[in-house]
């Protein structure tokens, strides 16, 4: 592939967007080479972790000189690619974490929005400046940004194309955390050995409950819960940890049997 990395550590992955002298933009070639990847993506893995190459852009935006002179069709074609793209990421049946290492604008910033959490640096710079351009968000940014941040910050930021820096977006809940640039990556890894060393069906299935109920009024949501809670006593890793704890001895590695 020409314009994304990757890496694979133990049971972590490392998906890198790597076009740094074009600070990482989204063109149809990126997009296809990160379709493949997340395709590609296998029972192994259980936590991905989405970053940029180069210190400048973690993703500046979709590649405004391939949409310059694109008619209405190839606009609305375009636009269903990278929601494909970005809505299988976050259908992942794994965590996905966003490592922001700078600019994340455009399409950037929806590209981490569609993780399931975000860290970034203290040089990290969010925004959808879409419509300074003429244009709307079209990679999910006018839906998913308000589920997470509230109506009020997703239109402001929306409606304005402002940009905002690492200790904004850590105070409306746009990120998690903030962390030295030189950290970041240690700090993501950290984070995603924790979720690797819990069990991954349970860790699964906590991700679905709770990314499908947020979907559902709440009582078919608790329905959701018991089902997927259920699920996991099927498994050896709920019968060893459980055994172990109770035994008072170390339990074997999580098998994800």
């Amino acid at each position: 592939m020409n314009n994304i990395r990757t890496e694979l550590k133990d049971t972590i992955l490392t998906i890198t967007v790597d076009r740094p002298k074009a600070l990482n933009a989204l063109n149809r070639e990126t997009l296809e080479e990160l379709k493949r990847v997340i395709e590609g993506i296998d029972s192994g893995v259980r936590c991905v972790i989405v970053t940029g190459g180069g210190e400048k852009a973690f993703v500046a935006g979709a590649d405004i000189a391939a949409m310059r002179s694109m008619t209405k069709a190839q606009a609305k074609e375009f636009s269903a690619f990278g929601n494909g793209v970005f809505r299988a990421l976050e259908r992942l049946p794994i965590p996905v974490i966003a490592a922001v290492n700078g600019f994340a604008l455009g399409g950037g910033c929806e590209l981490a929005i569609a993780c399931d959490f975000r860290i970034c640096s203290e040089n990290a710079v969010f925004g959808q400046p879409e419509v300074a351009l003429g244009i709307t968000a079209g990679f999910g940014g006018t839906q998913r940004l308000a589920r997470l941040i509230g109506e009020g910050w997703a239109k402001q930021l929306l409606y304005t194309a402002a940009r905002i820096k690492a200790p904004q977006a850590l105070e409306i809940g746009l990120v998690n955390q903030v962390f030295p640039a030189g950290e970041l990556m240690e700090e993501a890894r950290k984070i995603a050995t924790a979720i690797a060393n819990n069990g991954p069906i349970a860790v699964s299935a906590t991700k679905t409950a709770l990314t499908d109920g947020l979907l559902l009024d709440i009582d078919e949501a608790l329905i959701l819960e018991a089902d997927r809670f259920s699920t996991c006593f099927e498994t050896e890793d709920q019968r060893e940890a459980m055994s172990a704890m109770l035994e008072k001895r170390p339990a074997n590695p999580f098998q994800g049997k």
